[in-house]
């Protein structure tokens, strides 16, 4: 295999894709190149929302905006104001991480590939997409695909977990509530949009609503499709978001069983996380893995699981952002160089 860094490009800096950043600039790959940026709005207000940043703080590092170009720390990354990404020439990039929001149209998704990239991933749920891949859920699955969406950040903290207890006790079915934090698809104030409950103010209520999670569960894990249903409520705060999840069981599961195995996934794998302490959401900001067990809430009643974990969903599915790129870049590179 090369020894070259797999080159990345970000099409839309907006949370995922100026997290992702800071995350490259922070950790320093040696095996991950950024070469370019692109999106539509003027490169200086990318540049202030990337170096102050209401969640995460302001960058520990110089951010500079140059004509065409961002520089984090030195580092230049080309940036560019292309409507249309197929417009651009991206004959050296590996992967496309799109993540302008727009996932359900196939050319929108193709533009990439048009562009000359060898393969896009989607930093959400993405009908039009070739195939759906969870880190710690079904990865096997990736196959030749080159338009990759990488699901949700709920369905990122819900499949490894539904698989592993699967795995080891067998899910007959179960109930998922994610307790969400806001995000940008709800106003500041009352503003009338399709779905009624999110046309209220995001920072003012808890607000019952839907979520992805339950109908990518039944693309990523096909087994247990139907199984689990998935429900969300966003509440008022920024950042971090967690599962709530009560399964009925084929196999007898008790608290320290289901816990033995849950730790020890945590100190297997980067997608897992354990905590038996009493922590609040704001604790796990910037937390890596797609989710976090908190032992102290497992619990079981009446032949009825249940199992809370933490996730932050931006920085978590970032993470799983860039280990996606790198397995589809690995594959690419490797099918190159053979």
């Amino acid at each position: 295999m090369t020894s070259r860094p797999l080159r990345l490009a970000i099409n839309g800096f907006g949370r995922i894709g100026r997290t992702i950043t800071r995350i490259l600039a922070t950790t320093a790959p040696d095996d991950l190149e950024l070469l370019l940026v692109n999106d539509i709005e003027p490169l200086d207000a990318c540049a202030y929302l990337f170096e102050y940043d209401s969640v995460f703080g302001p960058f520990p590092g110089t951010v500079e905006a140059r004509p065409g170009v961002l520089s984090v720390d030195g580092r230049e990354i080309a940036f560019a104001n292309a409507r249309d990404l197929s417009a651009l020439d991206l004959s050296g990039v590996d992967v496309v991480l799109e993540c302008t929001g727009h996932n359900d149209d196939r050319d929108t998704l193709e533009r990439g590939l048009r562009a000359g990239a060898g393969s896009v991933l989607v930093s959400g749920p993405s009908r039009a997409a070739d195939v759906t891949v969870v880190i710690g859920a079904n990865e096997d699955c990736l196959g030749e695909a080159r338009i990759v969406s990488n699901a949700s950040c709920t369905t990122n903290a819900l499949a490894p977990l539904l698989k592993a207890l699967d795995e080891a006790f067998g899910v007959v079915s179960g109930q998922m509530t994610t307790v969400h934090c806001y995000t940008g698809s709800q106003p500041t104030v009352d503003k009338p949009r399709g779905d009624a409950a999110r046309s209220r103010a995001a920072a003012l209520s808890m607000v019952p609503t839907t979520t992805s999670a339950g109908r990518l569960i039944g693309e990523v894990l096909p087994a247990l499709a139907g199984r689990v249903e998935a429900r969300a409520i966003r509440v008022p705060t920024a950042s971090v978001s967690a599962i709530d999840l009560t399964v009925a069981t084929r196999r007898p599961a008790s608290v320290d069983a289901v816990n033995r195995m849950l730790k020890a996934k945590a100190a297997a794998s980067p997608v897992f996380g354990w905590t038996d302490r009493p922590l609040v959401s704001s604790d796990l900001r910037a937390r890596p893995e797609s989710i976090v067990v908190a032992g102290a809430e497992t619990s079981l009643a009446g032949g009825l699981l249940r199992v809370f974990g933490w996730y932050d969903n931006e920085w978590g599915f970032s993470c799983r952002m860039l280990e996606m790129a790198r397995m589809i870049g690995q594959r690419d590179m490797g099918k190159r160089d053979a």
